[in-house]
């Protein structure tokens, strides 16, 4: 299974959403934050993480640092409870080969990422006989597997009720209707490898975290994801996303 955190968006907006509420903010400081923002983040997706903070590059003034860690330490002490400040934080991930009952327990939170989530269909896509995620391999072997590793032919067709049904993968399906995707996906194991993209706003991440982390009851492969997403969340915003503030919000 693989991880990525390919995005963060909205470091500007979620740092400027501080100032509108006494009316303190005004157009020269939201051009002065906007650039600095501009200056202190990355933007070339062939070096780290879109978005990520640079807070320790030697290419950004001094100055500008000192303003910008000023900004975020008053934003992360404040949008745990004015949990509106972190909806303004976009979070893009992508990951590869989770299993499919494992892709459902993240698809279940889809209303928090406004429904942004887009998967490995099982009826558009094709599965492998025997195709399974990294956390199921050496645990559990499908029948069909299991028939040919002990010598075991199994019929290409079989009569069954009076009709004809064709060899697919993990059974058999109506002659006739083995090329039909809606009938394929019938034989499809929870355990196939499934990919997806997501895109969630940071405190509802929060709250997804705590279903889903390494001390709830998910499945353990979920929860590897989770803590996996969280470990570069930390890494790309400097520390600043961590699983103190994530578990402090109040969502």
């Amino acid at each position: 299974m693989e991880v990525y955190l390919n995005r963060i968006d909205g470091w500007d907006d979620a740092i400027l959403s501080m100032f509108y509420s006494k009316r303190t903010v005004t157009r020269e400081m939201e051009k002065d934050i906007r650039y600095k923002t501009y200056l202190c983040v990355n933007d070339a997706p062939d070096i780290d993480v879109i978005g990520s903070l640079y807070l320790e590059s030697d290419y950004v003034d001094e100055d500008v640092k000192i303003d910008m860690k000023k900004w975020l330490d008053s934003l992360f002490k404040w949008a745990w409870s004015h949990i509106t400040m972190g909806r303004f934080l976009d979070l893009s991930f992508t990951v590869y080969g989770l299993h499919r009952a494992g892709q459902d327990d993240l698809d279940a939170h889809a209303m928090r990422m406004n429904n942004r989530i887009i998967r490995s269909s099982t009826r558009l896509a094709d599965f492998k006989n025997g195709e399974m995620s990294e956390y199921y391999q050496g645990k559990i072997i499908p029948t069909d597997v299991a028939l040919a590793y002990l010598g075991i032919t199994t019929p290409e067709k079989i009569e069954y009720e009076g009709k004809t049904y064709v060899k697919g993968v993990n059974g058999y399906i109506l002659k006739g209707m083995e090329n039909n995707k809606d009938v394929k996906r019938g034989l499809y194991m929870l355990s196939i490898p499934s990919n997806f993209i997501f895109r969630i706003n940071l405190t509802e991440f929060a709250h997804v975290y705590k279903e889903r982390r390494e001390q709830g009851t998910a499945n353990p492969e979920v929860k590897k994801a989770v803590e996996m997403m969280v470990d570069q969340l930390e890494k790309a915003s400097c520390g600043y996303i961590n699983r103190e503030y994530l578990m402090k919000v109040k969502n």
